[in-house]
């Protein structure tokens, strides 16, 4: 298996679900699938193996349930929990620029044109809005149940970055539709005889 299987992104959000318990790769899918890491089978495959190889995780015995098959776990050794410490705290240390898709999709925003730019921005912003509802409610109903602070840290910070995003979205919308984000006209096309 190449080196740079681990690479993956989904190593670390792997190596972070088998701490909590062994699992077999269908069970591990759906844990990531649920945290909103998408990993498809054969990839999630690849990444146990190279983390096997690695001496991150080792195969269990492989159980039965039921009439399905039987399926192999993979638990998470110690040098496995120490890579997850150590992608973790580089993590946490190094900020990176990372390109989500939004950031590409503002990049061409002038293709819409203002009134299509600003009536995109704002569903979006009501969408945003709706996210906002949903994962606060989730976080005070977790920290309701008394779950501890730090087991909800991530909604903190999802919860802070889709605000942060609204605030954004409404004022880049409320930006064109008030002129103050000047829209160029088309560009403008010179005649042969100009360019000579």
């Amino acid at each position: 298996m190449p080196r740079d299987a681990l690479a993956n992104p989904i190593v670390l959000a792997a190596l972070g679900a088998l701490l909590e318990r062994p699992m077999h790769p269908y069970q591990l899918a759906g844990v990531l699938a649920g945290r909103g890491v998408p990993a498809n089978r054969g990839s999630l495959y690849d990444t146990l193996e190279a983390m096997t190889r690695a001496g991150w995780a080792e195969p269990q015995p492989a159980q039965r349930d039921g009439t399905r098959p039987q399926r192999t776990p993979y638990a998470l050794t110690r040098a496995g929990r120490a890579e997850l410490a150590r992608r973790l705290d580089a993590q946490v240390r190094e900020p990176r620029r990372e390109f989500p898709e939004f950031l590409g999709a503002v990049s061409h925003l002038g293709v819409l044109g203002p009134q299509r730019a600003a009536g995109a921005l704002t569903e979006r912003a009501g969408r945003l809005a709706a996210l906002i509802a949903e994962t606060q409610r989730r976080l005070d109903e977790a920290l309701a149940q008394n779950v501890p602070r730090l087991f909800v840290i991530e909604a903190e910070y999802a919860l802070a970055l889709l605000n942060a995003e609204h605030a954004w979205v409404l004022a880049a919308a409320d930006d064109i539709t008030s002129g103050r984000l000047a829209w160029p006209g088309p560009p403008r096309q010179d005649s042969e005889r100009e360019r000579q």
